[in-house]
């Protein structure tokens, strides 16, 4: 369960778009990522307060429809299948990519229709057998970060790399400071580090399919917040510190620098293979996510009774179909939409950069909900063992700074249109929701 929520959190955004994020806000971004982390944290102990008391598959959208309102619930479990519907679209399409690495005339499609069947495979086959991929594309991943932070430390303290001359850690405060880009410029960041952390909610999707689910979801949860940070603290401080922040803009990966800074020249093989099975991770949870969501739209009666029909092997089968038939429609159509129209390419971009409100979602249904479920379990409290640390305000803090953070990606021209696209999303999803309800009645 802990490789399943790093691998839906570690992905391809640090390997390679850690570079863009440092340039931003320079070396102050490693306090972008410890505020982001406390919001992180505020939301899976209020998750994992509730989850101890009710496991199900699907709970934080059942938690918004029990909770909140119905249509909170609805608008929950339909903005994560449209988030990871598309994350797994632009993995699969990253994977044929990287692939070119080693087989430049391999056309990229072909590549993407054999990893989406593959991955659909897994996930039909059982809940076990997509644990098993998952834990490994995660183990890949985690082993690298470790692997690249300790390999820093070795120049950062020892010289290693750099003609046994230690680099030390003055580039953190040299070129420009510590906050280069302002005030402004670490808040813009800050919307992107919050994306990147997007994805560890997925250990609630899980909680109704473990063994011992408030021993295993407790265990998970009071470990993965502080494992994640040091991956991704660890790596940007190393990445920082070795490196003029003002530099890493004309690099290609950090990761890849950092490997042949002590003298390992295969380094882009390395991040190419690591890279790969980070973009096959993040559509392995993408399929395995949303079609738990499409499973619990069924149960509560918004999707044909069909799409709560589980296999022998326990699998909601007709979700895991829908949802990898839908990255393979989006797959050929990003391929092939650009030989009619010349724009359809910068389309795909919005669409997939709209997916951070929606991801947004479920932190706050969790927020909120946390705020009355507290209110209407009185009795479990007295001898509950995970409580949420300073209730209400700590969910006070973590909502007031999610606003703060979409406000100010309204103001930033490179993240407005993403930002309102999401919200049109969330509009129609809601109108939707009432004029079926309304029809229901009627």
């Amino acid at each position: 369960m802990q490789m399943i929520a790093l691998g839906g959190t570690i992905g391809v955004g640090l390997f390679m778009g850690s570079a863009s994020t440092i340039k931003w806000t320079g070396p102050s971004v490693l306090l972008a990522y410890a505020f982001a982390g406390v919001i992180l944290y505020i939301v899976m102990r209020a998750l994992g307060e509730m989850i101890y008391v009710d496991p199900s598959t699907g709970s934080f959208a059942k938690f918004g429809a029990e909770y909140i309102h119905p249509v909170v619930g609805y608008l929950t479990a339909w903005s994560n299948v449209f988030q990871y519907l598309c994350v797994g679209i632009s993995e699969v399409i990253a994977v044929g990519t990287y692939l070119q690495f080693w087989w430049p005339n391999m056309p990229q499609w072909i590549a993407g229709v054999i990893v989406v069947i593959t991955l659909c495979a897994a996930n039909l086959a059982s809940v076990k057998a997509y644990g098993e991929l998952e834990f490994w594309f995660a183990l890949i991943k985690v082993l690298t970060i470790i692997f690249m932070i300790i390999m820093g430390l070795l120049v950062i303290i020892f010289g290693v790399g750099n003609h046994g001359q230690p680099v030390g850690i003055s580039n953190l405060w040299t070129n420009g400071g510590f906050f280069t880009g302002g005030f402004k410029g670490f808040i813009f960041a800050l919307s992107i580090v919050v994306g990147s952390y997007q994805g560890i909610e997925v250990i609630g999707i899980t909680a109704g399919e473990a063994e011992d689910p408030q021993k295993n979801i407790v265990k998970a949860i009071r470990t993965i917040v502080g494992r994640i940070l040091i991956f991704y603290i660890g790596a940007i401080f190393v990445i920082v510190s070795i490196y003029p922040w003002n530099k890493l803009g004309t690099m290609g990966s950090p990761f890849t620098e950092t490997f042949a800074k002590v003298g390992i020249t295969f380094a882009a093989e390395i991040i190419n293979f690591v890279v790969l099975t980070a973009a096959l991770s993040g559509c392995n949870s993408g399929i395995f996510s949303s079609s738990r969501m499409l499973y619990t739209l069924g149960m509560e009666h918004n999707l044909p009774k069909a799409f709560t029909k589980l296999s022998r092997h326990h699998v909601p089968y007709l979700p895991v179909i829908t949802i990898s038939a839908g990255i393979l429609i989006g797959l050929l159509l990003n391929f092939s939409l650009p030989a009619l129209f010349h724009t359809s390419n910068n389309v795909f971009v919005i669409v997939y950069s709209s997916s951070v409100l929606p991801g947004m979602v479920p932190w706050f249904v969790i927020l909120f909900s946390e705020l009355k479920f507290r209110k209407q379990n009185k009795q479990h409290m007295d001898e509950h063992p995970f409580k949420m640390p300073w209730y209400p305000f700590s969910n006070y803090f973590a909502i007031v700074s999610l606003i703060i953070i979409l406000i100010f990606m309204f103001l930033n021209p490179e993240t407005t249109v993403s930002l309102l696209v999401g919200v049109i999303f969330l509009l129609v999803m809601t109108i939707i929701y009432f004029i079926r309800e309304k029809m229901t009645r009627a």
